[in-house]
């Protein structure tokens, strides 16, 4: 018989509603495609790709990196993120995140579902 305790229940919850993150070490002159290309070809997984969602990135090294944010490939939007920021980027369904490096960088990319207020 299986017992199912409510830490078991409590802990499945949790794991299946928690955001996907990812940590990345970026090169100099690195660009990196993140998400929005497809499977096989992003290095992080965004779990709400077939809708609108939030990208969470934030700088965990002293060197700046910039996102880009293209569509169709044309570029949307690029953003600086410097020492120990965090930014939030609204990806429209289609769109692509990109990690772009002049310096050695570490960043971590999360994603959340996108809730319109």
């Amino acid at each position: 018989m299986i017992r199912i305790t409510a830490f078991t229940i409590l802990t499945v919850i949790m794991l299946s509603c928690s955001p996907s993150e990812t940590i990345f070490d970026l090169s100099p002159q690195q660009s990196m495609s993140i998400t929005g290309k497809g499977p096989g070809q992003d290095a992080a997984f965004n779990p709400y790709a077939d809708t609108k969602s939030i990208a969470v990135v934030t700088s965990l090294s002293a060197n700046p990196f910039t996102i880009r944010i293209q569509y169709e490939e044309k570029v949307i939007n690029e953003i600086v993120v410097n020492r120990e920021e965090e930014k939030e980027v609204i990806l429209e369904q289609g769109y692509e995140l990109y990690l772009d490096s002049q310096l050695v960088s570490r960043a971590q990319v999360k994603f959340k579902r996108f809730q319109a207020n």
